[in-house]
């Protein structure tokens, strides 16, 4: 029987977060490896729908030590040119990425985690997590959902608009997601929105860089967050769908019927399809055997370093865990400190472990 792979630090995730942290172990000289389950890089970008667009101009979709090449013709990048960027990010820099490996779990082991994978154990002195959101959509549960004869999708799911060519869809949910999605279907569909809460539209000269400024500012206390502009940016396709008087929402619905959905008022809609635009959770089984989950499901941290075991860092799960975290430019910054901390506990001197903590803030 073959030994158990050893390194300084083990990586769970390939996906941009991981790969900023990549970046910054290679420049600290660590031993290291990214363990990713999917079968090419790119991350979640690659399960996201074709018609999708990021938030801002390529320079400003970049991680660390080299900006995003602008794309022809195209002043705010395509999912797959992000997908691209971020191979040739992992090529360029021989991010020594692991794939497909599917971590199952992580335990601690005297002073190591043993990290659980379908390819064998590794084990680790250190470890990031790195697994982002897209393997945990969450629906929430209303009456009837499960006798409702339609179909019934989420974000991570939707295919596109083809499949909903002439049907009555439901579009669930207030954010940017929902309102792209909305944007695009109304186009080949007869939709109706609905939302918790009025939607709350962005300026339209607000996009990506705006947002990126504003959570900058807020680190130092100048600013307040970036929720307090709104939660959609007025990308073209939404600009568009509101021209066309297709951005209005209506409350929140009782629960859905056998061919649709009812609301409080008595008011009753038929719909071929739903789509819960609805959010993701942190996707965090594989460190389930740690037993350190706390409340909402989420560790406990102190910026990205758990409480309870100072050798693992969560890195890239958004605000949680950072700043503009979940963003491809604002996950460098989180992965600069998370590294920092973590190869100062690692190298086991407390003066560096104390200077490094008090800058993360």
């Amino acid at each position: 029987m073959s030994a158990t792979p050893r390194h300084e630090v083990l990586v769970i995730g390939g996906g941009q977060a991981g790969l900023a942290a990549g970046y910054f172990l290679r420049r600290a000289g660590a031993d290291f490896v990214i363990l990713d389950e999917r079968q090419q890089g790119g991350g979640a970008w690659q399960h996201m729908w074709p018609s999708l667009r990021l938030f801002s101009p390529a320079p400003h979709n970049s991680l660390p030590g080299w900006p995003m090449p602008p794309q022809p013709g195209a002043e705010f990048p395509t999912v797959d040119h992000a997908v691209e960027y971020l191979r040739e990010y992992e090529r360029r820099y021989e991010l020594p990425v692991r794939r497909p490996v599917r971590v199952d779990g992580v335990r601690r082991t005297n002073d190591e985690f043993l990290v659980d994978t379908d390819a064998g154990p590794w084990s680790a002195k250190g470890l990031v997590s790195a697994t982002g959101t897209w393997r945990a959509p969450y629906v929430p549960a209303y009456p009837g959902m499960a006798g409702f004869t339609g179909t019934q999708w989420h974000t991570s799911s939707y295919p596109g608009p083809e499949p909903f060519r002439g049907q009555r869809v439901l579009v669930v949910g207030g954010g940017n997601s929902a309102a792209q999605i909305l944007a695009e279907l109304s186009t080949v569909a007869d939709t109706t929105w609905v939302t918790r809460r009025t939607p709350r539209f962005m300026p339209d000269e607000v996009d990506g860089r705006v947002l990126f400024d504003v959570a900058t500012r807020r680190l130092s206390g100048a600013a307040n967050g970036v929720s307090e502009l709104g939660d959609i940016v007025m990308v073209d396709s939404v600009r568009e769908a509101r021209e066309r008087g297709v951005l209005h929402a209506l409350p929140m619905f009782d629960g859905l019927t056998r061919r649709g959905a009812a609301w409080a008022d008595g008011t009753e809609r038929e719909f071929d399809s739903v789509v819960w635009c609805t959010g993701f959770r942190p996707a965090l089984r594989q460190l389930r055997p740690l037993g350190l989950r706390g409340r909402q499901g989420r560790i406990p941290t102190e910026g990205t370093r758990s409480v309870e075991e100072p050798r693992l860092h969560l890195l890239g799960y958004g605000e949680w865990t950072g700043a503009a975290s979940a963003t491809l430019i604002g996950v460098g910054r989180t992965a600069r400190t998370a590294v920092a901390e973590l190869t100062a506990e690692l190298d086991g001197s407390p003066e560096q472990r104390s200077t490094v903590t008090g800058r993360s803030g």
